[in-house]
């Protein structure tokens, strides 16, 4: 059922416009708000000029709002919270065990559900798919996305709940169960939609989506990726482009460069640019000026390289280490990372006890670091 609900999150099939338009209708007469005009868009980039951007909600997307919030409050409440505590042994067992193992082992039913769906529903579907192509968005439009819901991708909330009811949990009562009915329509049949007073704008799903498994899933965890195109495409010609999970530019993905990451304004896009261009091929790119080079005391056989980051280029002024790998990779090879250090540090040693919390003396007695 997880699984379902994963795939049907990426889906780039047509929305089903008559059925989601009735549970809009639907959840609207919830709210006490009359029938809205529909419009529909091809993508949520063409939704935003509809959506006024003066910060303010309406208050019908408020009222839809507070009934969702309150559905899952009373749902959560009928949740076994020992799931809650995240540190003791069941969910740990449930993290390393399939859900069939970490039963057999006696880890309740509750602790196995919110590790093994409702965990990597949020993290697939919202952490995933919903929070870099609203990044993106901003980023292009310069401006709010305004109140939104994500028609399928609200499965990340909405479907951990439909499954338990499905498997004879107690999660509903009275009026709830055909009010998560209608969020669980709406995630079978819409994309985007943003509700206002007396229109609602509603949003094609994508024509493309492109992920990669998250590195150490177990129970489909994924996110955006696609190191030559775009991960994201609508019918519209929309883009979002996405290395690993983060939003960057098009061409950190067609043409990534030292000038390219420099145009990143976020940290989380430089760094996934610098991990595609490379740090030595950085470092060449950008003409760095080299401080001072030295042997590496914690990793013998390598070399520390300290490098001078002027401010225009990094945005602050800042020094950056070049160092290799204490420990192979999988593959049997060391890679050469960056980290940056502060500005006035000058001694290469000193730079990477720094990073430790060290002093440069402390770092150089290690016997081996990893």
């Amino acid at each position: 059922m997880r699984d379902e609900w994963l795939a049907l999150g990426r889906s780039t099939r047509p929305v089903d416009r008559d059925r989601a338009e009735a549970a809009v209708v639907e959840l609207y007469r919830v709210a006490g708000a009359a029938r809205p005009a529909f419009v529909w868009v091809p993508s949520p980039a063409a939704a935003l000029p509809l959506i006024p951007d003066d910060g303010r909600e309406s208050a019908v997307a408020v009222s839809i709002a507070a009934s969702a919030a309150g559905l899952r409050a009373r749902a959560e409440a009928r949740t076994d919270r020992r799931h809650l505590l995240w540190w003791q042994a069941p969910v740990q067992t449930a993290r390393t065990l399939s859900p069939e193992e970490a039963l057999a082992r006696g880890v309740p039913l509750g602790t196995v559900l919110a590790v093994a769906v409702h965990e990597p529903l949020h993290t697939a579907l919202w952490d995933g798919l919903v929070a870099p192509t609203r990044t993106a968005l901003l980023s292009a439009g310069g401006r709010r996305t305004g109140f939104a819901w994500y028609g399928s991708q609200d499965a990340y909330w909405a479907a951990g709940h439909d499954i338990r009811r499905r498997l004879g949990h107690r999660v509903c009562e009275g009026g709830d169960g055909r009010l998560l009915d209608l969020w669980m329509e709406l995630a079978r049949t819409a994309g985007w939609w943003w509700p206002r007073e007396e229109v609602c704008v509603m949003a094609e799903r994508p024509v493309e989506v492109r992920t990669e498994p998250l590195p150490g899933a177990r129970f489909g965890e994924v996110r955006l990726h696609d190191g030559r195109g775009p991960a994201v495409r609508y019918a519209d010609g929309t883009e979002v482009y996405a290395l690993h999970g983060v939003p960057v530019s098009a061409r950190a993905v067609t043409a990534p460069s030292a000038a390219v990451l420099h145009r990143e304004t976020r940290m989380d896009a430089r760094h996934a640019v610098m991990e595609r261009i490379g740090w030595e091929a950085y470092v060449e790119q950008a003409g760095l000026p080299l401080v001072a080079a030295a042997p590496d005391p914690g990793n013998p056989g390598c070399e520390l390289r300290l490098y001078h980051l002027p401010q225009q280029i990094w945005g602050r002024a800042a020094r950056l280490l070049l160092a290799v790998d204490g420990s192979a990779g999988p593959d049997g090879g060391r890679r050469a990372y960056g980290l940056s250090v502060p500005a006035d540090i000058d001694d290469p040693v000193s730079a990477a006890g720094w990073t430790y919390g060290l002093s440069g003396d402390q770092y150089a007695g290690l016997a081996r670091r990893t």
